[in-house]
């Protein structure tokens, strides 16, 4: 499966022609060309490779999934991989959609698995953008760039609101520890993820706008600022994330150990109040003789001894805030 665009002048032109007309429309140095493949086969970087001159190491890196966010500088093109991502509040997991590309001076051609990426969005990016179409490819390198930033931007904007929750979640009472215990875990193991394909996002832009590769234009040069403001912030975003998880699972340590302390407070004051009538009882108990003993009056005492003794008790813990 594969789509195509051509660009000439900056102005979209058609749209979903063959491949192996690439080489008939490169003629013209005013053209632009965007190219997607949807789980290809080496067979189909056969011919394309020869065409555009693809490394095959960049070529087997877009066969095989999970290369990590870079950004590879060869001959004739350059190699290109990064990841969107979505954070899926039902269950708490974080979905990544990796996508590939090759950047030439005047062709981007786009790898991804079907599902796991949505080229559709890229595209809706480039009609809207306010970028220099004119541009050249850096256009459409910025559009596909900019909609994988913003996709990992919304992805931490998602996990801080989750922490906030987590948050309130510490200091409920009627909240199970196992719950959130389990909460704090899976959004640690989102921000883990998350931090992986987002901090490498910093040299990879870096990369894109040095002079050499000739990429990015004066024109472009503010739009690539832009999404590098958005991935500093989203980097250093996710690392003070991690850092109040963390934070966060200190307190409820700190909050549970509290709540421990307290009950523990409560059973032993009224392990001491319940001691005293058991004390007396058991003195009362005795099968000798002592005051009151066989004596209507000193059943009396030894109840009345319970009910003061016990009720003292209970009074002084209560006012120390043990009850």
């Amino acid at each position: 499966m594969s789509r195509s665009r051509l660009y000439r002048d900056g102005v979209l032109e058609t749209e979903d022609f063959p491949v192996d007309e690439i080489s008939e429309h490169l003629a013209d140095p005013a053209v632009v060309v965007w190219l997607d493949l949807c789980d290809p086969t080496e067979d189909d970087f056969a011919s394309l490779g020869d065409e555009l001159g693809l490394h095959r190491l960049a070529v087997e890196d877009a066969l095989h999934a999970r290369q990590r966010p870079k950004v590879d500088r060869y001959d004739k093109h350059c190699f290109l991989n990064v990841y969107a991502v979505r954070f899926d509040s039902g269950p708490g997991r974080l979905d990544t959609s990796e996508v590939s590309a090759f950047i030439t001076e005047r062709v981007l051609v786009t790898v991804h698995q079907t599902g796991h990426f949505d080229i559709d969005a890229v595209t809706r990016r480039w009609d809207d953008a306010d970028s220099p179409a004119k541009a050249g490819v850096g256009f459409l390198v910025h559009g596909l760039l900019d909609y994988v930033v913003d996709s990992q931007f919304d992805a931490v904007q998602a996990l801080d609101d989750q922490l906030e929750a987590l948050e309130d979640l510490v200091f409920d009472d009627s909240a199970t520890h196992a719950a959130v215990q389990q909460r704090s875990v899976r959004l640690r193991k989102c921000l883990v993820t998350l931090r992986r394909v987002v901090l490498p996002m910093r040299e990879v832009v870096d990369t894109l706008t040095r002079g050499d590769l000739q990429i990015v234009g004066e024109e472009l040069a503010p739009y690539f600022q832009d999404v590098h403001d958005h991935v500093r912030h989203a980097s250093e975003w996710t690392d003070s994330l991690r850092e109040l998880v963390a934070t966060i699972r200190e307190t409820q340590l700190a909050v549970q150990g509290n709540r421990l302390n307290i009950i523990m407070k409560k059973v032993t004051s009224w392990a001491a109040v319940i001691a005293v009538p058991t004390a007396i009882s058991g003195f009362y108990g005795q099968n000798v003789p002592y005051p009151g003993f066989e004596q209507p009056w000193g059943f009396w005492v030894s109840t009345v001894a319970i009910v003061v003794v016990s009720g003292g008790l209970y009074a002084i813990f209560k006012r120390r805030g043990w009850l």
